[in-house]
Formats: C-alpha cells, sequence, structure tokens
C-alpha cells in the first residue's frame, strides 16, 4: 500500500479525475484544501469513494483579507473539522515568495489555525516557502500537535530541528530532481520512520515525466528514489512510510 499525503484533487486541474482517482484504488490520497471554495470541494468528493481522506485549511496566500473575511473562513474549517473524512488541518503556513504578501496577517491566520488544530486534536499541514525561520519559531510553540512540513525543501540541519518539535517531513518529486542535492542529503540522513510519501499533485511531478501533469499514483517513483538514496528495498520505503502516514493522520487502514 502507498499513501499519498499531499495533493490537491479540483475538477479544474483535470479532464479525467475518476480516472487519477481510481488508478490510486488500493492505495490511499489524502487530498488538501487551501481556500473554502476548495476545501468544499473535496468534502464533496470524499464520500465518493473509499480511498480519499482530506485536510481542509486556508492557504497564506489567502491571508490578505478583511478580518470579517478572515473570520468566515475560520468558521468554515470549525464547522468541518469533525468530518469524518477530515484528518487535518491543511495547507497552512507562511509564503515570502512574492511581492505584496502581509506578513502579519500571515502569521495571524496561521496561528488562528493551528489553534483550531490544538482545539480539536488535528495534524497540521505545513506550507513554509522563503519563511522557515519563522515556520520554526511558531512550530516550537506547538509541539503538543502533529506537524507535517509539506514539501520540505530547507537543510538537514533544519530537518532535524523541525523532528525535535514533533514534526515529520514531505517528501515529493522534487526528490527525483537533478538539481535537488540538499533534500538529496536531507533524505540520506534523517530516518525513514520521519519521511512521509506526497507529490503536491497537479504539480511537482517527477522525473522521468515533468513534462506530464502530475497525480497521486506517482508517489512511487518518489519511493523508488527513496529506495535507491537510503540504499534500502523499495518494499521496506513503501511500509514505513505507509506506516507513518497512517500514525500522522490517525487513519483508520489496516495494511
Amino acid at each position: 500500500m502507498m499513501i499519498d499525503t499531499h495533493c490537491h484533487l479540483e475538477q479544474k486541474d483535470y479532464e479525467n479525475l475518476d480516472e487519477v482517482i481510481k488508478k490510486m484504488d488500493k492505495n490511499i490520497i489524502i487530498a488538501s484544501g487551501t481556500d473554502i471554495d476548495s476545501n468544499k470541494e473535496i468534502l464533496s468528493l470524499c464520500p465518493k469513494y473509499n480511498n480519499i481522506y482530506c485536510t481542509i485549511g486556508i492557504h497564506p496566500e489567502f491571508a490578505n483579507i478583511t478580518a470579517e473575511e478572515m473570520s468566515n473562513m475560520l468558521l468554515h474549517l470549525e464547522q468541518n473539522l469533525n468530518n469524518k473524512y477530515v484528518v487535518g488541518i491543511g495547507e497552512i503556513g507562511l509564503d515570502y515568495h512574492y511581492e505584496g504578501f502581509n506578513k502579519e496577517k500571515q502569521i495571524n491566520l496561521f496561528i488562528k489555525q493551528l489553534d483550531l488544530a490544538r482545539k480539536y486534536n488535528k495534524t497540521v499541514v505545513i506550507h513554509s516557502r522563503d519563511a522557515i525561520n519563522d515556520t520554526f519559531e511558531i512550530l516550537k510553540n506547538y509541539k503538543d500537535l502533529k506537524k507535517v512540513i509539506h514539501c520540505y525543501s530547507s537543510s538537514l540541519e533544519m530537518a532535524k530541528r523541525f523532528i525535535e518539535i514533533n514534526c515529520k517531513l514531505g517528501i515529493g518529486g522534487v526528490l527525483t530532481f537533478k538539481n535537488s542535492d540538499k533534500i538529496k542529503e536531507v533524505v540520506k540522513n534523517i530516518d525513514l520512520s520521519y519521511l512521509l510519501l506526497e507529490t503536491d499533485s497537479p504539480y511537482l511531478t517527477p522525473e522521468p515525466f515533468r513534462k506530464y501533469k502530475n497525480e497521486p499514483y506517482n508517489i512511487i517513483y518518489v519511493a523508488k528514489k527513496i529506495s535507491e538514496l537510503k540504499e534500502i528495498p523499495l518494499e521496506i520505503v513503501l511500509k514505513q512510510t505507509t506506516l507513518n502516514a497512517i500514525s500522522q493522520f490517525d487513519l483508520s487502514v489496516t495494511m
């Protein structure tokens, strides 16, 4: 069994979404929302299949909003956190990459969602882009929460610091890229028990399929790369990362 712990399954991105999902029929998908519309879409998608769970959240790119809009977004989250398909809050976090971001509002939204996760005992899935230090400084106040650093791309030293505060690292297609020396070093040196497989579909398609749209089944190529880098059998990678995901998201799944 394989578990894609982070992907996006919005209809606008796929002409053949049903086929994409059924390709993972014997495996598990955890789809992630980023705003109210995408959260609603995956909440309606999950009951149609027997292998999809979801995380719902408000991505930092939507933080630059009014207080009333933020309140409505957070209310939407809280009203759906007891849905049996919701296994976490995400994709949430900080993104300082593009000009015009509002750091104060991003941090405020991030903390409010972390507080919701604590209130409802939910795992959180963290987006951190050009904001790794602020991300760490905030998350160290939430050691009690199960946390995933989605699409981990920072240093080995930082990876160890995140693990110390109860984080696991989401590893995706970037690992297969030629210029991904930093994340390769992380995978080689971090114990497999701290790693999760993810695709971030429809983005970050692994080699040798980068010209195509990504999909959840492509986590097999991430697993194969981990197997190669750690010099261990693929079966061990699949078994351990699946166990990691089941534990991290409290999934009602038997292997």
